[in-house]
């Protein structure tokens, strides 16, 4: 718990944290923070590192863009204001506590919304990623599919994360989503980068963080932006696919899959 008091401490009194950087971290224009989501050690290392980037602007996975334009400058240092206003408690992220030290620490970032909103989700599942993601999409590799390979791989990914409970016939659609959302993080990156200037941070899980699959590959594709990934995994988590990992302690956690227990399906 010692990091995390001491972000908590460093955002209430308004420092500046000489948080020890990655090799390289400091000279990349877009920078993005991986998590476990529910890892309050692994958002504690984010809000260290935010505030020794001072980025003009913070990129967020758990937000729309829609969201993120609540986010005002007199909502900044309110954490119960800024939560009621977001209406976090119902976006199904982990408890807002871990996250306000990452918006308190650039106070003066501007704050993008990546996320792609739940109407958008179930339309692109019926009318395909492509169309969802409008005209950019051949520019930014939607158009082309993944090599059969890659998409193999990408499934039984998804297949274990969700506790080898997803019917076999869902994964492709599952795959083709996380695709979706990937392109989304790297357009909103290119876009806060393109208004702001940088450095750009984006805030987002391990999977979209990911060098070899990620937001990184889309951003390629539209951008020679220089570019820096940080897998923040637990022991034992997924590594290699990053510029840096940083392994922190396995948070305390009820069965993820008991949910799929007594042949319950996925929601």
């Amino acid at each position: 718990m010692g990091r995390i008091l001491a972000a908590l401490w460093l955002v209430t009194a308004g420092a500046v944290q000489a948080a020890e950087l990655p090799s390289g971290m400091s000279e990349a224009e877009v920078v993005f923070l991986g998590e476990v989501h529910d890892n309050a050690e692994a958002h504690a290392r984010q809000a260290e590192l935010v505030a020794a980037l001072a980025p003009t602007a913070l990129v967020f996975e758990m937000l729309t863009p829609g969201l993120a334009e609540r986010v005002t400058p007199e909502l900044r240092g309110d954490e119960t204001a800024l939560g009621e206003a977001l209406d976090w408690q119902h976006l199904g992220w982990p408890d807002f506590a871990m996250y306000y030290p990452i918006f308190a620490a650039a106070p003066q970032a501007a704050i993008y919304g990546a996320g792609v909103p739940r109407e958008e989700t179930r339309a692109a599942m019926e009318t395909g990623v492509v169309e969802n993601f409008g005209p950019d999409a051949e520019a930014y590799g939607l158009t082309e599919p993944l090599p059969e390979s890659l998409q193999a791989v990408r499934e039984q990914f998804q297949f274990e994360a969700h506790c080898e409970a997803l019917p076999e016939e869902m994964l492709p659609g599952i795959v083709e989503l996380q695709r979706l959302r990937d392109a989304v993080l790297a357009r909103t990156a290119v876009a806060a980068l393109r208004d702001t200037g940088g450095p750009v941070v984006v805030i987002t899980g391990n999977g979209h963080a990911r060098r070899d699959w990620g937001a990184p590959v889309y951003l390629a594709r539209v951008s020679d932006a220089a570019v820096f990934s940080l897998g923040l995994v637990e022991p034992g988590g997924e590594d290699g696919a990053f510029d840096a990992v940083e392994t922190v302690p396995e948070a305390e956690r009820d069965d993820p899959c008991a949910m799929f227990e007594n042949g319950k399906e996925a929601e």
